[in-house]
């Protein structure tokens, strides 16, 4: 073996060694090593390691070989369970926080030519006057065409503060003009409405005559229950008598995000409950103060609605405070914590409890697991809306248009959602139902 595998086997010898009582006592006779032993099977890793090292054909990383060796024990747990290396793991932070250094742009490589989908609102590059549909020609003094979107975000990525020049063929006018943009601490909203108004910012309201609001969260981070709180407070003042609470596509975020999520409209009762390896119960329940009551919900799922989701739908659906609509989410019933290696340099997420509904019913689909089967969170009955893989793909075409701030954005029709989208339009019938029969039960 080599010197440092050595070390190693060593290391994993004399630390069962020491640790026993009475470990200078002689022993009387030495047993058969049991193969199953911690201290044998390090042996045996690194034995394997070593032996790799020293003949495999071509030259090989150690660090890749442990990473690997890693990945392959968590592919051995669930699906949910995984390493994230230093090179990944800013990325997985930034999609728990919701934020990042940059700029503020989405872009797409399609056709060879660099060009910005939409920018996040308020960001360095919308105050800049970047629109959807630009075109980048250069960064920095460098062409932009042919390169990638990786390679076009290491370019735009930079120390907070610090300028990056941009040259943009704007799709409105076809003017180009270089820009020079400080990046900044970019904030990525997570809660978004189904239209934009004349400056930019978000209509929660997808019916201003009726007053229906509509509120989409596209994950749980750390502030989706902030952003959701202020929307509603808007929809509060605009005095909303019904809401859909679009999870479509949603495939979660933070348990705690969740949490508090469905507190805001939930008074009491039992949000959710998790269990553990220990079998120790873990239960989270809702407070009376903060809640968003009296008007009728309906809250949109499909089957890509997952975990963090999933907590919010059936917590509702099980309190009687929205009807469900739309398809069977995904199952994801399990928690994941994040468990930092290294001294923070790589992590852990590893699944450590599953989640159970407030009515005690399960919601993960474990492997096997059939339609007929308890998982998931299914549409209340007659809600039930299945759409083709042509329909998926339209619905996802005209939600990108809709979502990006192009140039001269105007105020479009509150009720132009319905007519692209079955499920929602099934939601807003449903709720207009729901809201003619609160009217009904109030009046004398």
């Amino acid at each position: 073996m080599s010197s440092k595998v050595l070390a190693l086997v060593a290391w994993v010898l004399l630390v069962p060694f020491f640790s026993h009582p009475g470990w200078c006592d002689e022993p009387s006779k030495s047993p058969k090593p049991d193969p199953n032993t911690d201290t044998e099977l390090l042996r045996l890793f690194a034995d394997t390691l070593d032996k790799v090292e020293r003949n495999y054909v071509n030259p090989v990383d150690r660090r890749e070989l442990m990473e690997a060796a890693i990945r392959g024990m968590l592919a051995k747990l669930d699906p949910h369970s995984a390493y994230i290396p230093p090179t990944e793991l800013d990325h997985f932070r930034t999609g728990i926080e919701n934020e990042f250094g940059g700029i503020g742009i989405t872009v797409t490589a399609a056709g060879g030519t660099l060009t910005v989908i939409s920018p996040f609102y308020g960001t360095p590059a919308y105050k800049a006057g970047v629109r959807g549909g630009d075109a980048i020609v250069e960064i920095d003094g460098q062409a932009a065409a042919g390169i990638s979107v990786d390679e076009a975000v290491a370019r735009v990525k930079g120390p907070i503060g610090s300028p990056v020049k941009l040259t943009v063929r704007h799709a409105s006018g076809g003017t180009t003009e270089t820009l020079e943009i400080a990046r900044a601490v970019v904030r990525v909203d997570s809660v978004l409405g189904d239209r934009r108004k004349a400056d930019d910012t978000w209509s929660f309201l997808l019916d201003e005559d009726r007053k229906i609001g509509y509120l989409r969260i596209v994950n749980f981070g750390r502030n989706t229950a902030d952003e959701l709180r202020t929307a509603l407070g808007e929809l509060k003042r605009q005095e909303v008598q019904g809401l859909i609470l679009d999870l479509r596509f949603n495939p979660g975020g933070l348990l705690t995000a969740a949490i508090e999520v469905s507190d805001l409209f939930v008074a009491s009762g039992r949000i959710v409950s998790t269990s553990g390896r220990t079998g120790t119960l873990r239960k989270w329940d809702a407070h009376e103060p903060g809640t968003f009551e009296g008007f009728p919900m309906v809250v949109l799922v499909n089957r890509f609605s997952a975990s963090a989701s999933e907590i919010v739908a059936a917590c509702l659906q099980d309190h009687h405070r929205a009807l469900v609509a739309g398809q069977r989410t995904w199952g994801k019933g399990s928690v994941q914590n994040v468990i930092e290696l290294e001294d923070g340099k790589s992590a852990l997420k590893l699944t450590t409890a599953g989640y159970l509904r407030p009515s005690g019913q399960n919601i993960h689909r474990f492997e096997g697991a059939t339609e007929s089967d308890e998982w998931g969170v299914k549409p209340d009955s007659g809600l039930e809306v299945l759409l083709t893989p042509d329909e998926i793909e339209a619905y996802h075409a005209e939600r990108r248009q809709r979502d990006a701030i192009v140039a001269h954005t105007a105020d479009q029709p509150a009720t132009a959602a319905a007519k692209y989208d079955k499920q929602l339009q099934v939601a807003f019938d449903q709720l207009l139902k729901l809201m003619d029969k609160d009217v009904a039960q109030k009046q004398p």
